[in-house]
């Protein structure tokens, strides 16, 4: 049996335009210069506190001030200004059908997560949603894979697969010990997520199911 742990941000959905909103809302509360939301396009994915505190030399409690500045603005609204990649759907449907036990391993906090999943009807699809939690108590990549991993009760990592499209979930598969499938059609490159530890990579989500097979199927 094969488990399959995805990304949400820039794997399932496209959040740029809540995400970067969300960010540049919080920047200008912090009486920073804003004005073009693109500009916070690498704010997608990695934890919020770390993107807020490099960028603006924060310390951790104005870093701390600024993820509450953002969700002010993500909470009502940016959550939902996000689309699905075209074929994503089709694809989880696929794998389902195949038996597959799917999960989700996302920075995104977990209540955020499910409400995602819920408002897109894909959440049916998951055996489990794990997330980040609001108070950074679960800000690292591995700690949300061990997280899923436990919950959808799946101990073999030789059969599980972390899908995502940055550095950082190619990372943290190699540190858990699980096999790494990277996407390109996200934020990240392919050099980016082949340095980092991609054993395959696809470039749409109705690719993600033959790069499997090469993982798989020698």
């Amino acid at each position: 049996m094969i488990c399959l742990l995805f990304d949400l941000d820039g794997t399932i959905t496209d959040p740029e335009i809540g995400i970067t909103s969300a960010a540049q809302y919080a920047a200008r509360k912090l009486g920073f210069d804003a004005p073009d939301r693109r500009a916070f396009l690498d704010f997608i994915g990695p934890p919020l506190r770390k993107s807020f505190a490099e960028r603006f030399s924060l310390t951790p409690e104005q870093a701390e001030t600024a993820v509450g500045y953002y969700r002010e603005y993500y909470r009502p609204k940016g959550i939902f200004e996000c689309e699905l990649y075209p074929g994503i759907r089709e694809a989880l449907e696929k794998f389902d059908a195949l038996g597959y036990r799917l999960g989700i391993a996302t920075l995104k906090p977990e209540i955020f997560a499910v409400k995602v999943m819920e408002h897109f009807g894909l959440d049916k699809y998951f055996r489990f949603i794990a997330g980040s939690e609001l108070d950074s108590s679960r800000d690292r990549k591995v700690d949300v894979i061990y997280r899923a991993m436990t919950n959808i009760d799946y101990a073999y990592p030789e059969n599980t697969v972390m899908i995502g499209d940055r550095a950082y979930d190619m990372e943290a598969a190699v540190e858990v010990g699980i096999r790494r499938l990277g996407v390109t059609y996200g934020y990240g490159t392919e050099e980016e997520l082949i340095r980092a530890g991609a054993e395959a990579v696809a470039d749409a989500p109705s690719g993600i199911y033959g790069a499997l097979r090469k993982l798989f199927i020698k």
